[in-house]
């Protein structure tokens, strides 16, 4: 039996920066998961996916991912893309600074 799908956002790494980067409604990326596009039909989340993986000059790494509706929008769902917003957890540098 197939699982039902659960609301979930796209996702890259910026080609340049290399930082986290989500794709908004509107088409462009974001670095603020808040303002991810969150996709809750399969269908248009496969074509919106198919579409950002097409982006070659801004995007690497596309996927799409879990997320849950949260107090201040899109929430992750799985650890790995908590780690990927805040940046790693050593110490306090490059997002986690500026935060």
């Amino acid at each position: 039996m197939p699982r039902d799908f659960t609301p979930k956002v796209i996702t890259a790494n910026a080609l340049i920066e290399g930082d986290v980067i989500y794709l908004a409604a509107n088409d462009t990326w974001t670095r603020d998961l808040s303002n991810a596009e969150v996709l809750t039909d399969e269908a248009h989340a496969q074509l919106r996916l198919v579409e950002a993986s097409q982006r070659h000059a801004e995007a690497v790494g596309v996927y799409l991912a879990d997320v849950a509706k949260g107090a201040s929008g899109p929430e992750p769902t799985h650890f790995r893309e908590e780690f990927r917003r805040t940046g790693p957890s050593n110490y306090f540098h490059g997002k986690q600074a500026e935060g």
